[in-house]
Formats: C-alpha cells, structure tokens, sequence
C-alpha cells in the first residue's frame, strides 16, 4: 500500500471516527446532574451565537459543536428567540430541537375568583416572569390596548390559572383574561333564563360579581342570586354590603359601619336603586352561572348562620326572626 494510500485511508478512519464520536456526543445528556438551568436566545441570533449564549448561560457545552450540530441537522436557520430552561438529562439533539419548537420556559399566574381588578394588577405587575410594559398605563388606556370595547375593566376579566413564557408581555394575559371572560359570559347568557331582570350581558356580570362578594358557600351562589333577582323584579333596594364597600374605597377600613351604609356613592345599594353601575369583582364561572340560571326560590332576605352558610327568608317577619336568632347566638359564643 502505497503512502498516498494509506493517508487517505488513515483520514477516511479518521473522519469516520470523528463522526462517529460526534454522534454519540449529540445523543449524551449534556447536563447528567444538577438543577434546571434557564437560558434566553436574542432575537436575530443564528445558531453560533445561540450556542454562546447558551453556554454563558452555564450550560456545558460548546458553541462550536452546538453551531456544527444545528447546521448538520438543517435546522440553524429554525432556532426561536424566546427563554428556555434546560433540565437535567437534556441532549444537543434534545436542546436543538427545544429551540426548533419554541418550547419556552413555562410561568403561570392564578388569578382568584372575587378579586378586584385593582388587585388582579397588583398580581400581573408582581410577577417576575412577565415583562412589566403596563404599569404606566391608566385603566382605560389599558382596556384600549388589549382591543376592548369596554372603558371600565372590573370583572372583565376571567378568574382563572395562565400560562406564558417567561419574559411574556403583561398585556398577554389582560387579553387572554379578557377574551376567557367574554367567551364564559357570552355561552351563559346564551343560555340564561327566561324573566330576568336585566338589559344585557354586562347587568348580568355585575350581579355575578355581586354573588361573588356575597357567597359564603359555593352550594349557596343560585340563591343569593334568588334573593337579588327577586329584588330587582320587585323594585326593592339591593342593600348589599359588597357594593357599599367597593363604593368606599380606600376609605374602607376593614369595618362597615351604619354611617357607610348611609354615604351616598354610585355603588351604595343602600341609597340607590338597581344595580350599580359597574361590576364590584371579578366573578367565576359558578357565580356568573347563578346569576343567569339562579335558584327558583321566593326568598328576598338572607342572614348569616355565623357558619359561613346562610338562612333564607320569603318575608320580612321571618328574615327578623332570624336575625334575632343568629346574631343572639354569635354573641353568645
């Protein structure tokens, strides 16, 4: 064998073992113990300075090998910016194609049945995995941004657990929150009962929000809603507490006292006739579903047991009676 001949098969080896080495280094875990290690790729980044970001990152792995693997695969061209996590056991091939997919590290933000909206923006503007880009936005400048037809965002928005990437806008959820909301008010107005008494979908709201506020038990949302439509259709006050609260704002101290009850705001179910003039929470599924479908009860009054249920009255006589009753026995205990 000649030495031309032997170099070219001594390279072919060669390259054939480089290969091989390189292909079983694709297919090994790159990190095989430890944490899970979050890492971001720049927009317009190829796949060499994906690789050193990467790596800064602390990932073990060199961008020279990541840049020839993504080229090898045809898939340099396909890597999504975004922010990533990599967990343990993850191999090249595995992270080339996490970056092909977009699969972006996951957050998620619960928001709670019977917030305000005041407090679901506290929550939004809290979170560390989203990118804060409303929080100089007034109210109705934010309801704008996300496209709403609504000026006043209370209860328009969808209690319920979101996800996004890390590093989403917060103007994702608001839209996501929104159109789940709309979506849920929109299929149980469809389906609402005959004789209520509202104008539209947006009254509707406003009295779950109300259920919402006043619901001690779950089981007990269809006739508080009762008891609120039955109201309405007689022309009587709604003197709801819930409502006299929202009224007052920062002024409410945690103690609602009869000089409350007596202060004159839009919201002051006391002093004012129907509904006020916006939602006072967000509501849930269950509160917007008794309030289109509420219980088939002549109740008008209802009073705390003092057990977190509540007793149910047709008349004024009985809704006394058991006021004296519970209130005598709280202050008993």
């Amino acid at each position: 064998m000649s030495f031309i001949t032997k170099t070219i098969v001594l390279g072919v080896l060669v390259a054939a073992a480089a290969s091989a080495g390189f292909s079983w280094w694709s297919e090994q875990p790159i990190v095989a113990e430890g944490d899970t290690i979050p890492f971001t790729i720049s927009k317009g980044s190829g796949a060499h300075a994906a690789g050193q970001q990467i790596a800064e990152a602390g990932v073990p792995i060199q961008p020279l090998l990541f840049n020839v693997l993504a080229r090898f695969t045809g898939k340099s061209a396909k890597l999504k910016a975004g922010s990533y996590e990599l967990k343990p056991g993850t191999t090249p091939l595995r992270l080339i194609d996490q970056l092909v997919r977009g699969e972006f590290a996951q957050e998620s933000l619960t928001i709670i049945e019977g917030w305000t909206f005041r407090q679901m923006r506290q929550a939004i503007a809290a979170h560390q995995g989203l990118k804060h880009d409303t929080v100089s936005l007034s109210d109705r400048e934010l309801m704008a941004r996300i496209g709403s037809d609504y000026k006043e965002p209370e209860g328009l928005f969808f209690p319920d657990t979101y996800l996004f990437a890390k590093g989403a806008s917060e103007l994702q959820i608001y839209k996501q929150a929104h159109a789940a909301l709309l979506q849920h008010l929109s299929a149980a107005w469809e389906k609402r009962a005959a004789d209520l008494p509202y104008k539209d979908a947006y009254q509707a709201l406003t009295m779950a929000s109300i259920v919402e506020k006043e619901t001690g038990q779950k089981s007990e949302r269809a006739m508080i809603a009762a008891v609120f439509v039955n109201r309405l259709k007689l022309g009587m006050m709604l003197q709801t507490d819930p409502t006299v609260i929202y009224g007052l704002g920062d002024r409410f101290d945690g103690n609602i006292r009869k000089k409350d009850l007596e202060t004159d705001t839009p919201y002051n179910t006391y002093t004012r006739a129907g509904l006020p003039p916006t939602p006072i929470a967000l509501p849930g599924q269950q509160s917007l579903s008794a309030a289109l479908a509420p219980a088939k009860s002549g109740a008008l009054y209802f009073v705390s047991r003092g057990n977190g249920t509540s007793q149910f009255s047709d008349n004024l006589t009985d809704h006394n009676r058991a006021v004296n009753q519970y209130q005598r026995q709280t202050r008993s205990q």
